[in-house]
């Protein structure tokens, strides 16, 4: 498999605070890969460095050309989803989409082929506001596909999710992995991480713990179980966690205070 994302000696700082350091990963086409790991491990910053939110503050990432030697394109699905409550389900995933340069007809293709799959198809013209946290997610990571992405990214996507709805998020990615798609998975949970990925990278601390599928760790580490692993690689104690914040431009600093202040039933759910 071809190398899609490469991570080299990546370090992000937030003042004093090191949240990531000396971080070296390759994500392939057509894999799975888990990060792992507890509160404040580092997980979030190192999507957002993926995602283009964070620049990191030393080291380098390097993308493969997108398909057919188009421009590289992710989809990403933050733990906040971020939906326009006055847009209905179909409306918000269309406006990402025509971001994008899809045309309306390819993304509603993908999108009723998506929520079919989701379960999700009745909910397309329903407006997001009163939608429950599962429907949130369902819409959010179409709305993440429906541009055919050459990646996908996702923050916890099943936190705070029912049974059948986390099943069929899973099942999604499992289908999306065999048909050659690439999705890192950021998760706190050991077991869900087994399920789904190939790979898993333990992040502890702001640092690459292990990177092995997960029949590897347990030969590695000589364990049983993958909790016996992990706690293994994460003897260290736990980091307090830090807010992590950048400094805002004035533009964007103008448009927090406008959005915030004269706005208070802000657009988006968080």
């Amino acid at each position: 498999m071809s190398t899609l994302i490469s991570l080299k000696d990546i370090g992000k700082k937030f003042g004093d605070v090191e949240a990531l350091s000396n971080v070296n990963l390759e994500i392939s086409r057509g894999e799975v890969v888990g990060l792992v790991g507890g509160n404040g491990a580092g997980k979030t910053t190192l999507l957002r460095i993926i995602s283009g939110v964070y620049n990191p503050s030393e080291g380098s990432i390097e993308f493969e050309d997108g398909v057919d030697g188009n421009a590289f394109r992710l989809g990403v699905v933050p733990e906040s989803t971020g939906l326009y409550y006055r847009l209905t389900a179909w409306e918000n995933i269309r406006y990402h989409t025509r971001i994008h340069g899809v045309t309306d007809d390819v993304a509603w293709e993908r999108t009723s082929y998506l929520a079919k799959l989701l379960n999700h198809e009745d909910a397309l013209g329903r407006h997001t506001r009163g939608f429950s946290k599962g429907m949130r997610q369902k819409t959010a990571i179409i709305r993440a596909l429906a541009h055919g992405p050459d990646a996908l990214l996702l923050d916890e996507p099943t936190s705070g999710l029912d049974v059948t709805s986390a099943r069929s998020v899973r099942k999604l990615v499992q289908q999306l992995r065999d048909e050659g798609g690439t999705v890192v998975y950021s998760t706190h949970r050991l077991e869900e991480a087994r399920q789904v990925c190939d790979r898993i990278v333990i992040v502890h601390n702001g640092s690459i713990r292990a990177d092995s599928t997960p029949s590897e760790l347990l030969s590695e580490t000589g364990s049983k179980t993958l909790e016996e692993a992990y706690v293994q690689l994460t003897k260290d104690e736990s980091r307090p966690r830090h807010e992590q914040k950048e400094s805002e431009g004035k533009l964007s600093k103008w448009w927090r205070r406008f959005l915030t202040g004269n706005t208070p039933e802000v657009f988006e759910d968080e």
